[in-house]
């Protein structure tokens, strides 16, 4: 019991839904884990950390740029534009 408990954990943690981990749980105690599943799980993580990083390392050059104002900063301007393209395709997976 305290594994399967763990294991909900672990999969909440990497961003699986409960309906996703109550797959993997399975039937009659066994763990059904699709490997193919979990490949996936890993690259959407890779991709969020990506993101992420080039979100964070944006923000600390905004904030220490010596550009008269920050939209005169062209780090900054990029870091505006993929902010406006990421908001674009949320709303587009949204509607599907």
């Amino acid at each position: 019991m305290l594994e399967r408990l763990a294991l909900i954990a672990l999969g909440q943690t990497a961003g699986f839904s409960l309906d996703e981990i109550g797959q993997m749980l399975g039937e009659n105690r066994w763990l059904e884990i699709d490997r193919a599943r979990l490949s996936a799980k890993a690259q959407e993580l890779d991709d969020t950390i990506q993101k992420l990083a080039a979100m964070r390392d944006g923000l600390r050059h905004a904030a220490i740029c010596s550009a008269p104002s920050h939209m005169a900063c062209p780090t900054f301007r990029r870091l505006l534009a993929r902010a406006a393209a990421g908001a674009r395709g949320a709303s587009k997976k949204k509607r599907v």
